[in-house]
């Protein structure tokens, strides 16, 4: 009798118009390991048990190819991590937007200097080129490695104030540009090379500021004469720039870039530089200066193979040739006298007005 059954069902499926022929059967577990190559092929026909047939489940191998292969054009793809996207999206959609900080690396910190409280000014170790040498003493400064700065430590914003430089040693090919520097003037430039500093040259007693020289005094000057620097900034705390706004990020330290509804940099009322040449006013320089701090500054030049250009600094109180007379203008106090700056910094670590010593 299980013979016979066997017999009708395989006639009825021969004799059923409706389905395609049969093709060669597959053993089951070739069906689990080896997929269809095209999924648009015509299934096996599937295993009969008892007269009836049966489907095999679908194992997870095959549910998950057949998603990858799905080519409906009519079905908008997503995946898992889209939706979780887009439900974090949908909850922060009222959420408010973060500000964006610009910040750029601060190669020389500003609160970065040699200067203690227990000290007076001199010249700096930090805020100097390379190939500048300092004196033990640290009044001052040689270089034969082209034309290059040091400042002193300690600057003035506000008042009028007065040094000398005594020209030491030129040789047969040095030069010297002296005169005054902000905390922006390059140190690997002569003074006066850009708008942060303001150069009076030795060669024909030109002035220099921006690169560009200009005519001023009657002449230049030469080995041992001793030049004198005054400025005067007439209330210039009210008009010197904001400190910078410092950041950690990432273990270094960077600088905010200033804000654009910040103004921009005032300009003096009455501030002036005027230089003198063995105690001769050789006229105002320079007028109009921008708010900040001014410290005394000198670059150098030799060639190679030469003695250093060296200059001596004096900053008072017993010049060689301070002026009798400054033709109504205030009576400067020497650098001598210029007390220690704190620095201040608005922001850093979370921790604002943090004051450096």
């Amino acid at each position: 009798m299980k013979t016979n059954n066997r017999i009708d069902i395989d006639i009825d499926i021969d004799n059923d118009d409706d389905d395609p022929p049969p093709k060669k059967q597959k053993q089951l577990s070739s069906l689990t390991t080896e997929p269809f190559p095209d999924q648009d092929q015509t299934p096996l026909p599937l295993p009969i048990s008892n007269g009836i047939a049966v489907a095999a489940a679908p194992t997870a191998a095959n549910s998950k190819k057949s998603k990858k292969k799905n080519n409906n054009v009519w079905v908008t793809k997503s995946t898992r991590k889209g939706k979780k996207k887009s439900k974090a999206n949908n909850n922060n959609h009222n959420a408010p937007a973060d500000d964006t900080v610009l910040i750029t690396p601060v190669t020389r910190f500003p609160d970065k200097t040699d200067d203690t409280p227990d000290m007076t000014i001199c010249l700096s170790k930090v805020y100097k080129a390379e190939k500048v040498e300092v004196s033990e003493d640290r009044m001052s400064a040689g270089s034969t490695k082209g034309y290059r700065m040091v400042r002193a430590t300690r600057g003035v914003a506000e008042g009028a104030w007065y040094f000398e430089i005594k020209v030491v040693n030129l040789g047969e090919s040095g030069h010297t540009r002296l005169g005054w520097s902000t905390e922006k003037g390059d140190l690997q430039a002569p003074v006066g090379y850009d708008a942060n500093s303001f150069g009076y040259r030795d060669i024909d007693g030109s002035k220099v500021h921006r690169a560009l020289r200009e005519k001023y005094g009657e002449e230049g000057y030469k080995e041992g004469d001793v030049i004198g620097f005054y400025i005067n900034l007439p209330d210039g705390g009210s008009y010197a720039p904001k400190p910078p706004h410092l950041v950690w990020y990432k273990g270094q330290r960077y600088a905010c870039a200033p804000d654009v509804k910040e103004d921009p940099p005032k300009v003096v009322p009455g501030s002036e530089i005027s230089f003198f040449k063995n105690g001769v006013c050789q006229g105002v320089a320079f007028k109009d200066l921008y708010g900040g701090r001014y410290y005394p500054t000198a670059s150098l030049y030799t060639l190679p193979h030469q003695p250093n250009c060296v200059v001596k600094f004096n900053f008072g109180p017993d010049f060689e040739f301070f002026p009798e007379d400054f033709n109504g203008r205030p009576v400067p106090r020497p650098m001598f006298e210029v007390p220690y700056h704190e620095f201040e910094n608005r922001v850093e670590n979370g921790v604002s007005d943090e004051k450096k010593q």
